[in-house]
């Protein structure tokens, strides 16, 4: 994977079967690896090293409660990635939509 965080991020999230993993954490806060691997009809092996990978890119916190482990997803890196390109925009555009929307009130009614 790549030393990049954002990158590492992405990479985790191409693949659908962490994107599905990521939803069901989300849906079942603490859940367990087999509650998530019963899921899919792959190995539950494949399905650990698919959490290995959320775990690497931060998406997913791994608690170890006895002998099994309860997951819960993280959502800060994704916010990180939303922050990082619309924030700056987000202002702007606020910005010229309430210009738009004063000048069109101030406009009178042509039917009027």
């Amino acid at each position: 994977m790549s030393d990049d965080p954002l990158g590492v991020v992405f990479a985790a999230l191409a693949h659908e079967s962490r994107r599905r993993i990521l939803d069901i954490v989300k849906a079942n806060p603490g859940c367990q690896v087999n509650f998530v691997a019963a899921y899919f009809s792959s190995s539950r092996i494949a399905v650990m090293k698919h959490l290995r990978i959320l775990e690497q890119a931060n998406l997913l916190i791994s608690e170890k409660r006895g002998r099994s482990r309860a997951l819960f997803f993280n959502s800060v890196p994704i916010q990180m990635i939303y922050d990082r390109w619309t924030t700056e925009y987000s202002s702007l555009w606020a910005e010229k939509l309430t210009r738009l929307k004063y000048k069109l009130e101030s406009q009178t009614d042509p039917d009027e």
